[in-house]
């Protein structure tokens, strides 16, 4: 389903042993670098045996269930080796493997890891193959990136492969991360080496973090590492688009969508995404990569944590086709019904920290895009209009932006673009 995960933690066991399970029905949840899931069986039958205990990881290809027939013997199974440094290592995003009798963290074929794509850059022509085979697309491109030599270091993770924290470690401390056992969790440590200890109060209450919560961490602090932020914010009038929505939005439900003043500022931002090929860009070493297509992520805040699945293709919709697959992601975020592809490949992020009544937010840029646009709470305020006081509905956008290639006149004239669209809606678009 992916070519950048090599493991995948147990979450929760939906099924315990000794349950009836129907084939597609939800077997248990996972927690990748991508995305949490609910596994479906890949086969009907009884769960005879559970190999992988909730809370652990594994690589991909391990056997975690035995699913037989009600008072069948258990096979003993074992967890698939790790690859070895010589072949590529099997890498998934945790979708449901086929097969009868077992289930496992599922893997795709070896080619897959070694096609190139857009979101995940060829390594640095100095890069061994071995050491190409034993890093993911995403280390490859941070070595890449300040001009490090992968096979320089000693991975932490599954047969010698180097996770980002080692990688990050490396550019930060010099010395690589210790090594983890095979078939467990690299030490994952969002933290700065260099933070201070945090010491303890009698009443403290201490958890560990989830592992959504630990990959989080990660990719913020690599965007921070990586891109130098600058915000612009600009104030809109949303009453045009108000206007068409209370007009619109029976006519919307009728036909399955909701009518949301995110629709029209997904639609107007991928207009002017059109116009403005640097912002809908990502940087590529010292190449730029203009994106043939808006790949639109959509932020869902869910009760653990945060997601960006994608709206592929967003450029060639219109505003009914924009509101039913934000709709669609966004409800299949919270219910966990997302693939691991569906959160990946974005190209241009929205992110709406206003629903709970932020003025506006300064939000960090989703790698390896170069641009993100928050969106404020929409609420009515006193404007001067022709040297008069009156009521509007308006709001604050953002723009975070690379400055590595994006320049302030750039993202200002993007904004100005999208404000006047915004406040100039065409009805003949809804």
């Amino acid at each position: 389903m992916g070519e950048s995960i090599a493991e995948g933690t147990i979450v929760r066991w939906i099924k315990k042993v000794g349950d009836a399970v129907d084939r597609d029905e939800p077997l248990f949840e996972i927690s990748t670098d991508k995305v949490d899931a609910e596994i479906p069986s890949p086969a009907a039958g009884v769960v005879l045996d559970i190999s992988v205990k909730e809370g652990e990881t594994v690589p991909v290809n391990s056997v975690v269930a035995v699913i037989g027939e009600a008072g069948s013997a258990v096979t003993p199974t074992a967890t698939a080796p790790a690859a070895p440094p010589s072949s590529p290592l099997p890498q998934a995003d945790g979708a449901p493997a086929s097969g009868e009798s077992a289930a496992a963290v599922p893997a795709v074929p070896s080619a897959a890891s070694e096609a190139a794509s857009a979101e995940s850059p060829a390594a640095v022509p100095a890069e061994s193959s071995a050491a190409r085979q034993r890093s993911s697309p995403l280390v490859r491109r941070i070595a890449k990136e300040h001009n490090v030599d992968v096979a320089q270091i000693v991975g932490s993770g599954i047969g010698g492969r180097v996770t980002k924290q080692d990688i990050l470690n490396f550019i930060e401390q010099g010395p690589p991360a210790p090594a983890a056992r095979v078939g467990q969790a690299a030490s994952v440590s969002p933290t700065p080496a260099h933070a201070p200890a945090v010491f303890r109060l009698p009443n403290d209450r201490v958890e560990p973090m989830s592992v959504m919560r630990k990959k989080i961490a990660e990719h913020m602090v690599l965007s921070k590492h990586t891109s130098a932020h600058v915000y612009s914010v600009f104030e809109v009038n949303y009453g045009r688009v108000d206007q068409i929505r209370k007009a619109k939005k029976d006519e919307y439900e009728r036909m399955g969508a909701k009518l949301t003043f995110t629709s029209f500022i997904a639609k107007a931002a991928v207009d002017c995404l059109r116009q403005h090929p640097t912002i809908n860009a990502s940087i590529d070493g010292e190449r730029v990569i203009y994106r043939g297509s808006v790949n639109l992520g959509i932020a869902v805040a869910l009760d653990n944590g945060l997601i960006v699945p994608v709206v592929k293709g967003a450029d060639e919709k219109n505003t009914l086709g924009l509101s039913r697959s934000i709709q669609d992601i966004a409800d299949r975020a919270r219910a966990k019904k997302l693939s691991p592809e569906e959160v990946q490949g974005g190209t241009f992020t929205i992110t709406n920290p206003g629903t709970l009544g932020a003025q506006f937010g300064l939000p960090v840029i989703n790698q390896p895009q170069v641009a993100i646009l928050g969106v404020g709470t929409i609420e009515k305020r006193a404007v001067v209009i022709d040297d008069m006081i009156g009521i509007r509905l308006m709001g604050y956008l953002t723009l975070g932006y690379d400055h590595r290639l994006v320049d302030g006149a750039v993202a200002d004239q993007f904004m100005a673009d999208l404000k006047k669209t915004i406040e100039q809606f065409d009805p003949a678009q809804v």
